[in-house]
C-alpha cells in the first residue's frame, strides 16, 4: 500500500510542477513598438521626447551602420533592481532601436521581464514594461520561439556554452574607481576600435553600466557590430536593439558577458549551421573579448 501511495505522490508532484511550468508566460527579447512611413532621424528625436516624457532617462545612442540607431535608457526601476542580485547591473539599461527597413520604420526595444530573466534580477521589471509600453506602443514580441523566465535563469545555447554567471573578467584594479577610471579612459582612446555609447551607473552599489560600440578594421571584422550583425539580424523585423554591447564594473573587477552566450540570448533560435547562422560568426567570440579586454587594459588572453 506504502508503494502506492509513494507511486501516486510522486504522479501528483510531477503534475504539478508541470502545470506550474505550463503557467509560466513565454517571453521574448524583444518588443516592437510601432513599424510605419517615417524618417529615421526624426523618429529617433520623437522617440527620445516619448522615454523621457514618460520618465526615462537617455543614457546614450548610437548609429552602428545606416538607417540604425540604437538607444540606452534607463529608469529608477532599472537601477535599483539592479543592485538586488549578483551582476545586476547588466540590467540596469533597455535598449531601443530605431530601424529603417525597406519603406517603412521600426521601433523596437528589449523586453523588460524577458532580460530580468537572463540577467537573474530579483524583480521581473514589469513596471518599467509598462512604461515602455505607454511610451512607445507595443505590436508583439518577437526574436524567439520563446522561452520561460525560469528557462531564461539557466539560459544555454547548448552544451559546452556559457551561463549567465561564466561571464568574462577582463582585468582588476585597486579600486572601484580605479577600474572605471581604466574603461572611461580606454573607451575614451578607440584604439581597439570599442568605444562608449552610454554610461549607467546602479543605485548605491558599486557596479557601473558600460554600453559600447564596436568597430574592427576589415582584417578584424568578426568583432564588428555592423558585420555580425549582417550575418544574423536578417529577419523582416530588425533586432537591433541586441546592441550595444556591455561591459561591467563590478567593485575592483571589470567584467563582459562572454559573446557565446550574450549573442546566444539575444537570438535563441539561429541555427547552427548554414546560412546566417552561429557558424558564421564562429571566431566573433573570441574576438569580442580580446577587444574588450585590451580596452579596459586587460590581457589579450583574459578569462
Amino acid at each position: 500500500m506504502s508503494r502506492i501511495w509513494k507511486s501516486l505522490s510522486l504522479v501528483i508532484l510531477t503534475l504539478c510542477a508541470a502545470l506550474a511550468f505550463a503557467q509560466e508566460p513565454v517571453l521574448k527579447p524583444f518588443v516592437l513598438a510601432s513599424k510605419g512611413a517615417g524618417d529615421v532621424a526624426q523618429k529617433v528625436e520623437a522617440t527620445k521626447a516619448a522615454l523621457a516624457k514618460a520618465g526615462f532617462t537617455v543614457a546614450g545612442s548610437y548609429s552602428p551602420y545606416a538607417n540604425t540607431t540604437v538607444i540606452g535608457v534607463t529608469g529608477d526601476e532599472l537601477r535599483s533592481t539592479a543592485a538586488k542580485s549578483e551582476h545586476g547591473g547588466y540590467g540596469a539599461a533597455m535598449r531601443v532601436a530605431v530601424v529603417r527597413v525597406k519603406d517603412e520604420v521600426q521601433v523596437s526595444y528589449t523586453n523588460p521581464p524577458y532580460w530580468a530573466g537572463v540577467y537573474r534580477m530579483n524583480g521581473d521589471l514589469k513596471d518599467t514594461a509598462a512604461k515602455l509600453q505607454a511610451a512607445l506602443g507595443r505590436v508583439e514580441e518577437f526574436g524567439a520561439n520563446g522561452l520561460t523566465p525560469a528557462q531564461l535563469r539557466k539560459y544555454h545555447y547548448a552544451f559546452g556554452m556559457e551561463y549567465f554567471n561564466e561571464d568574462n573578467s577582463l582585468a582588476g584594479y585597486g579600486s572601484h574607481e580605479e577600474a572605471v577610471k581604466a574603461v572611461e579612459a580606454g573607451l575614451a582612446a578607440g584604439k581597439q576600435g570599442v568605444t562608449k555609447v552610454y554610461r549607467v551607473d546602479v543605485a548605491g552599489k558599486k557596479e557601473v553600466l558600460f554600453g559600447v560600440a564596436m568597430k574592427g578594421p576589415a582584417d578584424s571584422r568578426m568583432m564588428d557590430d555592423a558585420y555580425l550583425m549582417s550575418e544574423i539580424d536578417f529577419k523582416e523585423v530588425k533586432s537591433a536593439a541586441h546592441l550595444p554591447y556591455d561591459i561591467l564594473v563590478a567593485d575592483n573587477k571589470v567584467f563582459a558577458q562572454y559573446a557565446r552566450f550574450r549573442i546566444a540570448v539575444s537570438f535563441p533560435d539561429l541555427s547552427m549551421m548554414g546560412a546566417n547562422s552561429f557558424m558564421n560568426i564562429m571566431k566573433s567570440p573570441e574576438a569580442i573579448r580580446e577587444a574588450l579586454a585590451l580596452t579596459v587594459g586587460g590581457k589579450k588572453d583574459a578569462r
